[in-house]
Protein backbone atom coordinates (compact mmCIF):
# COMPACT_ATOMS: atom_id res chain seq x y z
CA UNK A 1 0.00 0.00 0.00
CA UNK A 2 1.20 3.26 -0.93
CA UNK A 3 2.00 6.12 1.29
CA UNK A 4 2.29 8.81 -0.87
CA UNK A 5 -1.19 10.10 -0.28
CA UNK A 6 -3.20 11.75 2.98
CA UNK A 7 -3.15 9.20 5.84
CA UNK A 8 -6.73 8.34 6.98
CA UNK A 9 -7.81 8.19 10.56
CA UNK A 10 -10.74 7.56 12.83
CA UNK A 11 -11.49 9.06 16.63
CA UNK A 12 -12.73 7.73 19.00
CA UNK A 13 -14.56 10.37 21.40
CA UNK A 14 -14.18 14.08 21.02
CA UNK A 15 -16.91 15.30 20.33
CA UNK A 16 -19.88 18.23 21.46
CA UNK A 17 -18.47 19.32 24.72
CA UNK A 18 -15.54 17.72 24.18
CA UNK A 19 -11.96 19.71 24.65
CA UNK A 20 -9.19 17.78 23.38
CA UNK A 21 -10.89 16.38 20.28
CA UNK A 22 -10.55 19.36 18.81
CA UNK A 23 -6.72 19.94 19.35
CA UNK A 24 -6.28 16.81 18.22
CA UNK A 25 -7.52 17.48 14.72
CA UNK A 26 -6.06 20.58 14.48
CA UNK A 27 -2.71 18.85 15.13
CA UNK A 28 -3.23 16.21 13.11
CA UNK A 29 -4.30 18.72 10.07
CA UNK A 30 -1.14 20.73 10.47
CA UNK A 31 1.32 19.34 8.06
CA UNK A 32 -1.53 18.57 5.96
CA UNK A 33 -1.05 14.59 5.82
CA UNK A 34 -3.84 13.07 7.51
CA UNK A 35 -7.52 13.42 6.51
CA UNK A 36 -10.27 12.29 9.41
CA UNK A 37 -12.70 9.93 7.84
CA UNK A 38 -14.72 8.10 10.26
CA UNK A 39 -15.35 8.57 14.06
CA UNK A 40 -17.14 7.37 17.06
CA UNK A 41 -17.22 10.13 18.75
CA UNK A 42 -19.38 9.88 21.74
CA UNK A 43 -21.11 6.69 23.70
CA UNK A 44 -24.34 8.68 22.78
CA UNK A 45 -25.13 7.15 19.20
CA UNK A 46 -27.10 9.92 18.77
CA UNK A 47 -24.14 12.80 20.08
CA UNK A 48 -21.66 10.79 17.56
CA UNK A 49 -24.25 11.07 14.63
CA UNK A 50 -24.72 14.84 14.91
CA UNK A 51 -20.98 15.37 15.69
CA UNK A 52 -19.72 13.67 12.62
CA UNK A 53 -22.54 16.26 10.84
CA UNK A 54 -20.50 18.73 12.23
CA UNK A 55 -17.39 17.37 10.84
CA UNK A 56 -18.70 17.06 7.22
CA UNK A 57 -18.08 13.39 7.48
CA UNK A 58 -19.71 10.57 5.30
CA UNK A 59 -22.70 9.43 7.89
CA UNK A 60 -21.81 5.59 6.52
CA UNK A 61 -18.76 6.49 8.60
CA UNK A 62 -19.84 7.64 11.98
CA UNK A 63 -20.36 5.01 14.61
CA UNK A 64 -22.50 4.77 17.50
CA UNK A 65 -20.03 3.10 19.13
CA UNK A 66 -16.05 1.92 18.99
CA UNK A 67 -17.13 -1.50 18.84
CA UNK A 68 -19.05 -1.16 15.75
CA UNK A 69 -16.29 1.09 13.99
CA UNK A 70 -13.59 -1.53 14.22
CA UNK A 71 -15.91 -4.01 12.90
CA UNK A 72 -17.00 -1.95 10.29
CA UNK A 73 -13.51 -0.63 9.32
CA UNK A 74 -11.34 -3.55 9.69
CA UNK A 75 -13.27 -5.09 6.49
CA UNK A 76 -12.34 -1.97 4.88
CA UNK A 77 -10.72 -2.46 0.68
CA UNK A 78 -7.19 -1.25 1.10
CA UNK A 79 -8.16 2.17 -0.65
CA UNK A 80 -10.35 3.52 2.28
CA UNK A 81 -9.03 1.80 5.29
CA UNK A 82 -7.93 3.79 7.88
CA UNK A 83 -4.16 4.01 8.83
CA UNK A 84 -4.47 4.94 12.43
CA UNK A 85 -7.00 5.57 15.34
CA UNK A 86 -7.12 8.51 17.62
CA UNK A 87 -8.51 8.05 21.16
CA UNK A 88 -9.25 10.85 23.26
CA UNK A 89 -12.36 9.40 25.61
CA UNK A 90 -12.25 9.77 29.24
CA UNK A 91 -9.04 7.15 30.89
CA UNK A 92 -11.51 4.68 31.51
CA UNK A 93 -12.16 4.15 27.80
CA UNK A 94 -8.76 4.49 26.63
CA UNK A 95 -7.39 0.53 26.77
CA UNK A 96 -10.55 -1.55 25.79
CA UNK A 97 -10.69 0.31 22.40
CA UNK A 98 -6.53 0.88 21.97
CA UNK A 99 -6.22 -3.34 22.53
CA UNK A 100 -9.72 -3.51 19.94
CA UNK A 101 -7.80 -1.47 17.19
CA UNK A 102 -4.36 -3.05 17.46
CA UNK A 103 -5.58 -6.63 17.64
CA UNK A 104 -8.07 -5.26 14.81
CA UNK A 105 -4.39 -4.45 12.47
CA UNK A 106 -4.67 -0.25 13.15
CA UNK A 107 -1.68 2.17 14.65
CA UNK A 108 -2.92 3.90 17.54
CA UNK A 109 -2.57 7.40 18.57
CA UNK A 110 -3.75 7.90 22.61
CA UNK A 111 -4.57 10.57 24.93
CA UNK A 112 -2.43 10.58 28.35
CA UNK A 113 -2.42 8.84 31.08
CA UNK A 114 -2.34 5.93 28.61
CA UNK A 115 -4.89 3.70 30.84
CA UNK A 116 -6.81 3.60 34.12
CA UNK A 117 -5.09 1.61 35.75
CA UNK A 118 -1.12 0.38 35.61
CA UNK A 119 -1.99 -3.46 35.09
CA UNK A 120 -3.98 -1.86 31.87
CA UNK A 121 -0.92 -0.12 30.81
CA UNK A 122 1.23 -2.84 31.15
CA UNK A 123 -1.20 -5.32 29.51
CA UNK A 124 -1.71 -2.38 26.29
CA UNK A 125 2.23 -2.97 26.42
CA UNK A 126 2.15 -6.78 25.23
CA UNK A 127 -0.77 -5.84 22.70
CA UNK A 128 1.40 -3.46 21.17
CA UNK A 129 4.47 -5.48 21.11
CA UNK A 130 2.66 -8.23 19.64
CA UNK A 131 0.45 -6.02 17.29
CA UNK A 132 3.66 -4.16 15.75
CA UNK A 133 1.73 -1.50 15.27
CA UNK A 134 2.82 2.15 15.94
CA UNK A 135 1.52 3.38 19.31
CA UNK A 136 2.11 7.12 20.10
CA UNK A 137 1.17 8.53 23.74
CA UNK A 138 0.59 12.23 23.02
CA UNK A 139 2.52 14.11 26.21
CA UNK A 140 2.22 17.01 23.95
CA UNK A 141 4.06 19.37 26.03
CA UNK A 142 8.12 17.51 24.53
CA UNK A 143 6.68 18.37 21.15
CA UNK A 144 7.82 22.02 21.96
CA UNK A 145 11.39 23.15 20.72
CA UNK A 146 12.82 24.64 23.56
CA UNK A 147 11.74 21.34 25.54
CA UNK A 148 14.20 19.94 23.02
CA UNK A 149 16.74 22.33 23.24
CA UNK A 150 16.77 22.04 26.97
CA UNK A 151 17.41 17.89 26.47
CA UNK A 152 19.97 18.69 23.82
CA UNK A 153 22.03 20.90 26.24
CA UNK A 154 21.35 18.32 29.06
CA UNK A 155 22.72 15.55 26.50
CA UNK A 156 25.52 17.01 25.18
CA UNK A 157 26.75 17.67 28.99
CA UNK A 158 26.15 21.57 28.90
CA UNK A 159 24.77 21.26 32.59
CA UNK A 160 27.36 18.83 33.83
CA UNK A 161 25.96 15.88 35.94
CA UNK A 162 22.24 16.75 37.49
CA UNK A 163 21.64 17.38 40.74
CA UNK A 164 17.88 18.48 40.74
CA UNK A 165 15.19 18.95 39.14
CA UNK A 166 12.04 20.97 39.80
CA UNK A 167 8.98 20.55 37.67
CA UNK A 168 5.68 22.07 38.90
CA UNK A 169 2.31 21.84 37.01
CA UNK A 170 -0.19 24.33 38.78
CA UNK A 171 -3.75 25.52 37.89
CA UNK A 172 -6.60 27.11 39.60
CA UNK A 173 -9.65 26.37 37.69
CA UNK A 174 -10.95 23.54 40.19
CA UNK A 175 -10.28 25.57 43.27
CA UNK A 176 -14.35 25.44 43.65
CA UNK A 177 -16.63 22.44 43.37
CA UNK A 178 -17.23 22.91 39.67
CA UNK A 179 -17.60 19.22 38.70
CA UNK A 180 -20.91 20.09 40.51
CA UNK A 181 -22.29 22.62 37.98
CA UNK A 182 -22.48 19.86 35.10
CA UNK A 183 -19.18 21.05 33.58
CA UNK A 184 -18.08 18.57 31.53
CA UNK A 185 -14.38 18.43 31.87
CA UNK A 186 -14.51 18.99 35.88
CA UNK A 187 -16.94 15.85 35.94
CA UNK A 188 -14.99 13.41 34.25
CA UNK A 189 -11.29 14.64 35.80
CA UNK A 190 -13.18 14.34 39.06
CA UNK A 191 -14.25 10.56 38.81
CA UNK A 192 -12.61 8.01 40.14
CA UNK A 193 -14.57 5.36 37.99
CA UNK A 194 -13.44 7.79 34.99
CA UNK A 195 -10.37 9.14 36.00
CA UNK A 196 -8.97 6.64 38.25
CA UNK A 197 -7.01 6.32 41.07
CA UNK A 198 -5.78 10.23 40.72
CA UNK A 199 -7.29 13.55 40.28
CA UNK A 200 -4.83 15.95 39.63
CA UNK A 201 -1.78 13.95 40.22
CA UNK A 202 -3.13 11.98 37.02
CA UNK A 203 -4.19 14.95 35.10
CA UNK A 204 -1.36 16.92 35.14
CA UNK A 205 1.12 15.68 37.78
CA UNK A 206 1.85 13.22 34.73
CA UNK A 207 2.78 16.10 32.22
CA UNK A 208 5.46 17.37 35.30
CA UNK A 209 6.75 14.02 35.72
CA UNK A 210 7.08 13.06 31.81
CA UNK A 211 8.69 16.66 30.83
CA UNK A 212 11.37 16.28 33.67
CA UNK A 213 11.98 12.36 32.48
CA UNK A 214 12.11 13.70 28.69
CA UNK A 215 14.50 16.49 29.53
CA UNK A 216 16.51 14.89 31.98
CA UNK A 217 16.28 11.24 31.08
CA UNK A 218 16.18 10.52 34.56
CA UNK A 219 14.54 7.88 36.37
CA UNK A 220 12.69 7.70 39.36
CA UNK A 221 14.07 5.68 41.87
CA UNK A 222 11.96 6.19 45.25
CA UNK A 223 9.35 9.31 46.08
CA UNK A 224 7.18 10.50 49.25
CA UNK A 225 3.96 12.10 48.18
CA UNK A 226 1.50 14.17 49.90
CA UNK A 227 -1.90 14.13 47.97
CA UNK A 228 -4.88 16.18 49.35
CA UNK A 229 -8.52 17.10 48.94
CA UNK A 230 -8.96 20.47 49.58
CA UNK A 231 -12.32 20.93 48.26
CA UNK A 232 -15.34 19.20 50.36
CA UNK A 233 -16.97 17.04 48.77
CA UNK A 234 -14.80 16.27 45.98
CA UNK A 235 -13.42 12.60 45.33
CA UNK A 236 -9.92 12.63 43.97
CA UNK A 237 -6.96 14.08 45.11
CA UNK A 238 -6.97 18.46 43.51
CA UNK A 239 -3.25 19.29 45.15
CA UNK A 240 0.01 17.11 45.40
CA UNK A 241 3.40 17.45 46.58
CA UNK A 242 5.98 15.16 45.84
CA UNK A 243 9.75 14.09 47.21
CA UNK A 244 11.84 12.45 44.50
CA UNK A 245 15.06 10.33 44.39
CA UNK A 246 16.47 9.66 41.08
CA UNK A 247 18.07 7.03 39.57
CA UNK A 248 22.12 7.97 40.00
CA UNK A 249 21.84 10.55 42.98
CA UNK A 250 19.76 13.40 41.54
CA UNK A 251 16.75 14.90 43.92
CA UNK A 252 13.12 16.45 42.47
CA UNK A 253 10.43 17.97 43.79
CA UNK A 254 7.68 17.30 41.55
CA UNK A 255 4.26 19.27 42.36
CA UNK A 256 0.67 19.65 40.79
CA UNK A 257 -2.39 21.38 41.75
CA UNK A 258 -5.21 22.04 40.71
CA UNK A 259 -6.70 24.50 43.38
CA UNK A 260 -3.69 27.41 43.16
CA UNK A 261 -6.11 30.16 42.29
CA UNK A 262 -5.22 32.90 39.32
CA UNK A 263 -2.86 30.01 37.74
CA UNK A 264 -4.07 29.07 34.39
CA UNK A 265 -1.87 26.37 32.75
CA UNK A 266 1.39 27.02 34.34
CA UNK A 267 3.98 24.03 33.89
CA UNK A 268 7.62 24.53 34.15
CA UNK A 269 10.39 23.32 35.00
CA UNK A 270 13.79 23.76 36.67
CA UNK A 271 17.35 21.51 36.21
CA UNK A 272 20.29 22.20 38.00
CA UNK A 273 23.63 20.37 37.05
CA UNK A 274 27.54 20.96 38.38
CA UNK A 275 28.31 23.48 35.57
CA UNK A 276 24.45 25.34 34.97
CA UNK A 277 21.00 25.63 35.22
CA UNK A 278 18.22 25.85 32.71
CA UNK A 279 14.52 27.13 33.23
CA UNK A 280 11.67 26.73 30.56
CA UNK A 281 8.01 27.61 31.17
CA UNK A 282 5.09 26.24 29.54
CA UNK A 283 3.17 29.54 29.27
CA UNK A 284 6.47 31.73 27.61
CA UNK A 285 7.21 28.24 25.60
CA UNK A 286 9.41 30.40 23.45
CA UNK A 287 12.14 31.19 25.62
CA UNK A 288 14.59 29.10 27.46
CA UNK A 289 16.63 30.23 30.29
CA UNK A 290 20.03 29.03 30.86
CA UNK A 291 22.11 29.98 33.83
CA UNK A 292 25.65 29.76 34.83
CA UNK A 293 27.52 30.57 38.42
CA UNK A 294 29.98 33.21 36.71
CA UNK A 295 28.24 34.77 33.74
CA UNK A 296 24.93 36.65 32.84
CA UNK A 297 21.89 34.24 32.10
CA UNK A 298 21.60 33.99 28.91
CA UNK A 299 17.80 34.03 27.21
CA UNK A 300 17.32 31.09 24.49
CA UNK A 301 15.03 32.10 21.83
CA UNK A 302 12.98 29.72 19.48
CA UNK A 303 13.77 30.18 15.79
CA UNK A 304 17.40 31.45 15.79
CA UNK A 305 19.98 30.10 14.00
CA UNK A 306 21.83 29.25 17.29
CA UNK A 307 19.33 26.61 18.90
CA UNK A 308 20.03 22.71 18.18
CA UNK A 309 19.02 20.53 15.44
CA UNK A 310 16.37 18.83 17.40
CA UNK A 311 14.83 22.34 18.08
CA UNK A 312 15.34 23.69 14.94
CA UNK A 313 13.82 20.90 12.97
CA UNK A 314 10.24 21.52 14.88
CA UNK A 315 10.37 25.67 14.14
CA UNK A 316 7.72 26.80 11.92
CA UNK A 317 7.77 30.25 11.85
CA UNK A 318 10.60 32.53 12.66
CA UNK A 319 11.40 34.08 15.69
CA UNK A 320 9.43 36.39 17.28
CA UNK A 321 6.31 34.84 15.92
CA UNK A 322 5.00 32.69 19.12
CA UNK A 323 4.71 29.23 19.01
CA UNK A 324 3.59 27.10 21.50
CA UNK A 325 0.27 24.41 22.43
CA UNK A 326 -1.09 23.53 19.16
CA UNK A 327 2.10 23.89 16.97
CA UNK A 328 3.75 21.09 19.83
CA UNK A 329 0.88 18.76 19.74
CA UNK A 330 1.54 19.45 15.81
CA UNK A 331 5.17 17.93 16.20
CA UNK A 332 4.07 14.91 17.83
CA UNK A 333 1.46 13.93 15.00
CA UNK A 334 4.32 15.17 12.53
CA UNK A 335 6.76 12.72 14.02
CA UNK A 336 4.04 10.15 14.30
CA UNK A 337 3.25 10.02 10.88
CA UNK A 338 6.84 9.27 9.95
CA UNK A 339 6.54 6.13 11.82
CA UNK A 340 3.03 5.08 10.21
CA UNK A 341 3.69 5.98 6.75
CA UNK A 342 6.81 3.56 7.33
CA UNK A 343 4.44 1.10 8.81
CA UNK A 344 1.59 0.89 6.15
CA UNK A 345 4.21 0.81 3.84
CA UNK A 346 5.68 -2.19 4.89
CA UNK A 347 9.01 -0.31 6.11
CA UNK A 348 11.00 -0.42 8.97
CA UNK A 349 9.82 2.67 11.63
CA UNK A 350 12.79 5.30 11.42
CA UNK A 351 15.03 4.82 14.46
CA UNK A 352 15.16 8.39 14.97
CA UNK A 353 11.48 9.03 15.58
CA UNK A 354 10.90 11.22 18.53
CA UNK A 355 7.44 11.04 20.27
CA UNK A 356 6.07 9.51 23.87
CA UNK A 357 5.23 5.90 23.09
CA UNK A 358 3.82 2.76 25.08
CA UNK A 359 6.75 2.76 27.31
CA UNK A 360 5.99 6.41 28.55
CA UNK A 361 2.34 5.41 29.41
CA UNK A 362 3.79 2.44 31.47
CA UNK A 363 6.23 4.83 33.22
CA UNK A 364 3.32 7.57 33.90
CA UNK A 365 0.98 5.07 35.18
CA UNK A 366 3.49 3.54 37.75
CA UNK A 367 4.04 7.16 38.97
CA UNK A 368 0.31 7.62 39.74
CA UNK A 369 0.34 4.46 41.26
CA UNK A 370 3.42 4.93 43.28
CA UNK A 371 2.25 8.48 44.72
CA UNK A 372 -1.14 7.14 45.63
CA UNK A 373 0.33 4.25 47.29
CA UNK A 374 2.48 6.71 49.63
CA UNK A 375 0.54 9.17 50.03
CA UNK A 376 -2.19 6.88 51.18
CA UNK A 377 0.55 4.88 53.61
CA UNK A 378 1.17 8.47 55.11
CA UNK A 379 3.81 10.26 52.93
CA UNK A 380 6.07 7.57 53.07
CA UNK A 381 9.11 6.30 50.72
CA UNK A 382 8.23 4.39 48.06
CA UNK A 383 9.92 2.29 45.50
CA UNK A 384 9.43 3.10 42.18
CA UNK A 385 8.23 -0.68 40.47
CA UNK A 386 10.27 -2.06 37.66
CA UNK A 387 8.12 -1.41 34.45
Amino acid sequence: MSSHRKLRYGMIGGGRGAFIGGVHRIAAIMDGQAVLTAGAFSSDAARSKASGEDLFLDPSRVYGSYQEMAAAEAKMPADQRLDFIVIVTPNHQHFPPAKLFLEAGFNVVCDKPVTFNLAEAKKLAAVVKKSKKVFVLTHNYTGNAMVKQARELVQAGALGEIRKVVAEYPQGWLSTLLEKTGQKQAGWRTDPKRSGAAGCIGDIGTHAENLARYITGLHIDTLCADLTTFVKGRALDDDGNILVRFKGGAKGIIHASQISVGEENALNIRVYGTKAGLEWHQEHPNQLLVKYPDKPTEIWGRGNGYVGKAAGAVTRTPSGHPEGYLEAFGNIYKEAFRAIRAEVSGEPIPADVDFPTITDGVEGMAFIETVVKSSKAGAKWVKFPKV
